[in-house]
C-alpha cells in the first residue's frame, strides 16, 4: 500500500509544478519557478520510490493519466483552459483505462 501513497505524492508533486509552469513565465517568475523546481523533483523522487514495488509501464501510466486529467482541470480553474466535450470525454476514458488496470490487470503489483 505505502508504494501506491508514494506515487500518489509523486502524482500530486507534479501536478503542482506543471500548473505552476505557466506561471513561472519562462522561469522569470521567483516564487512559481521555485514551485516547478521543487515539485518536479519531489515527483522524481517518489517516482522512483513507487517503483521498487509498482512495474514501471503500469506507474507511468497512472502517473501520466491522471496527471492529465488533473492538469486539465486545474488548468480550467486557474487558467481559463475551457474543456470541450471531446476533451471531457477523452479524460473519462484515461480514467476508465487507469480503473480498468487497477480493477483487471494483474501487472499492477498488487
Amino acid at each position: 500500500m505505502q508504494h501506491w501513497i508514494y506515487l500518489g505524492i509523486a502524482i500530486t508533486a507534479e501536478v503542482v509544478a506543471t500548473s505552476a509552469l505557466k506561471a513561472s513565465d519562462g522561469f522569470t517568475q521567483l516564487l512559481p519557478s521555485t514551485l516547478v523546481i521543487v515539485g518536479y523533483a519531489t515527483a522524481f523522487y517518489f517516482l522512483a520510490l513507487t517503483l521498487r514495488s509498482i512495474p514501471v509501464g503500469v506507474a507511468y501510466a497512472v502517473w501520466s493519466g491522471l496527471g492529465i486529467v488533473l492538469v486539465s482541470v486545474i488548468a480550467s480553474l486557474l487558467y481559463g483552459q475551457k474543456l470541450d466535450l471531446p476533451a471531457v470525454i477523452g479524460m473519462a476514458l484515461i480514467i476508465a483505462g487507469v480503473v480498468v488496470m487497477q480493477l483487471f490487470s494483474r501487472t499492477t503489483g498488487h
